[in-house]
């Protein structure tokens, strides 16, 4: 709530706090930010918000705002505030909380974008929203039909295609992309990726595991890969490297 109110990206219609928001020192600076933004905030009781809450447990605060809006795809793929592409792409990943959590993470390491798949993945739900914890009001993101096709486009526009799985050959110490222009998939929760989706990487690799759980779950995969990709664009020793120009 407070990052939808400080980026200002979309206009906010109204502002419900519970009655006792003045006992909250976050729910207090929430009424501050809109009272800055002259938006409009009325208070109501506590039954009254859950009874119009879209998610469960709304902590004493809901917006009425307009809808996110999603890009054109060929938008994410050119250059962002003079950065390479930094791209995530959700391959069928299902569930609201880790599709909130890699939204959070990628906004975190400085992803430039994300692309969503239509069928068969999560969408922007409110719970999805709510997971990420304010960053989707800072990345961009585009809506496609189908994943494959638009991996395609984005190759051809010059991007790397990074697949994430753990069954994969190559570990991220192989990861060759430096400061490229790059996509970063990620599949589903213990299926992976998807077939069609493989097809289309230019490197799929797997985050190495030394205890004895097999895997990381997605949300977790993807922090660990994107932020190794950050480290190795600001020079400070990531394990990513230059692609070979043979």
């Amino acid at each position: 709530m407070r990052e939808l109110l400080r980026a200002g990206n979309r206009k906010i219609h109204e502002v419900l706090l519970s009655e006792d928001a003045h006992e909250s020192a976050v729910l207090a600076e929430i009424a501050d930010l809109a009272a800055d933004r002259r938006v409009p905030v009325r208070e109501t009781s506590r039954r009254k918000l859950r009874d119009q809450a879209l998610t469960e447990s709304p902590q004493g605060v809901i917006a009425k705002a307009q809808e996110i809006r999603p890009v054109p795809l060929e938008e994410l793929a050119r250059p962002h505030r003079g950065a390479a592409p930094l791209l995530i792409a959700a391959d069928s990943v299902t569930d609201p909380g880790n599709l909130g959590a890699i939204l959070r993470t990628a906004e975190v390491a400085g992803a430039t974008g994300v692309v969503l798949g239509r069928h068969r993945s999560a969408s922007l739900t409110p719970a999805a929203v709510k997971s990420a914890a304010g960053a989707i009001e800072h990345l961009r993101f585009a809506q496609v039909g189908g994943l494959p096709a638009a991996l395609k486009q984005l190759r051809e526009a010059g991007l790397w295609v990074i697949g994430l799985d753990g069954n994969a050959s190559d570990g991220l110490e192989d990861l060759c992309v430096a400061d490229e222009p790059v996509v970063v998939v990620v599949g589903a929760e213990g299926r992976g990726l998807s077939t069609l989706v493989e097809r289309r990487c230019d490197q799929v690799i797997s985050i190495p595991v030394y205890g004895r759980i097999e895997s990381l779950n997605v949300a977790a995969a993807t922090a660990v890969a994107l932020f190794d990709i950050a480290r190795a664009r600001a020079g400070d020793g990531g394990t990513a490297r230059a692609r070979d120009s043979a």
